[in-house]
């Protein structure tokens, strides 16, 4: 009986140390796993206008991370993504060999797009918080709890604005929508609190609007007519602010500046001006002045 004993301790050990050998020929029966950052970046995308002559763009880095798994089920698999978002100040008017100011964050995670809320701050979701940027500052996240104020079904907030009480307007779903559906939401940056709402008596006039924010406490609403170009801004309900162009089809407000059409505009005492610069949107980074000379943002 020792004897058969001994045998199988025997058998045991050498079934341990063939497992031990073959682990250490397959990097130690643990997944080997391999991450590497692309040398470049991809193309910046234009996120908004700062002035009549600074726009800003945001890009990232992209990665690429592979697993080779030697337990049960050995296999392959691939990850990739793109992180160490960058921001980028260039003057739109002028022709130069680079940015006027860059900054990138050390995130891994990242690469969603950057939105516009006030002239020089930038935001974009950090999962169900907010990452927030101001430029020639360092980025920084900002906890967010979301309440829902007489409605229910909120939609996903896709941009925000300048709104009253020191508060901002956060949109996304449509202004119109009915039943107990949220039409909007309003962001305290102060309690961190993004309160869903429906639009009340005051309010409900700008429901038709296509975009809407306020300067103090004035209500400007941009209302765009697809159909015939016969757009213009809407003040506080009533006062009917006519851009400086026959036909206007689209455009929205970008911090303190809106952009019309191919125009990048300013809204000053109640009168819409314009560069003499077009921008072709769908954020590519060309630029064309009046006399035909196009302005390429370089990077």
């Amino acid at each position: 009986m020792k004897h058969l004993l001994k045998k199988f301790e025997i058998k045991r050990l050498i079934v341990v140390a063939i497992t031990a050998f073959a682990c250490v020929c397959m990097w130690g029966c643990s997944d080997r796993v391999e991450f590497k950052w692309s040398d470049g970046r991809g193309t910046p995308l234009i996120a908004g206008f700062i002035d009549d002559s600074l726009v800003v763009a945001y890009d990232c880095r992209e990665w690429l991370e592979t697993t080779e798994t030697w337990s049960i089920g050995d296999g392959y698999s691939e990850e990739s993504s793109c992180g160490h978002d960058r921001l980028l100040v260039y003057n739109y008017r002028v022709q130069e060999d680079g940015p006027r100011w860059t900054d990138s964050l050390t995130n891994k995670r990242g690469g969603y797009r950057w939105y516009q809320l006030t002239d020089s701050i930038f935001w974009r979701w950090e999962e169900k918080n907010m990452l927030l940027w101001k430029i020639g500052e360092t980025a920084h996240e900002m906890k967010i709890s979301r309440k829902n104020e007489g409605c229910s079904h909120s939609s996903k907030i896709e941009r925000m604005h300048q709104w009253l009480d020191g508060t901002f307007i956060a949109l996304g779903g449509n202004l119109s929508a009915g039943e107990d559906s949220c039409q909007y939401a309003v962001l305290d940056t102060i309690s961190g609190t993004l309160t869903y709402k429906r639009l009340d008596k005051n309010l409900e006039w700008i429901k038709v609007c296509d975009d809407v924010r306020a300067w103090d406490d004035e209500v400007y609403c941009l209302l765009l007519d697809e159909k015939d170009g016969n757009s213009f801004v809407l003040k506080n309900e009533k006062d009917s602010i006519f851009a400086p162009m026959e036909k206007l089809f689209d455009g929205r407000f970008c911090g303190n500046m809106m952009e019309l059409g191919v125009r990048v505009c300013s809204l000053t005492k109640d009168e819409i001006m314009c560069s003499d610069v077009k921008w072709t949107g769908n954020r590519e980074l060309e630029f064309y002045r009046n006399d035909g000379t196009v302005i390429r943002l370089e990077y």
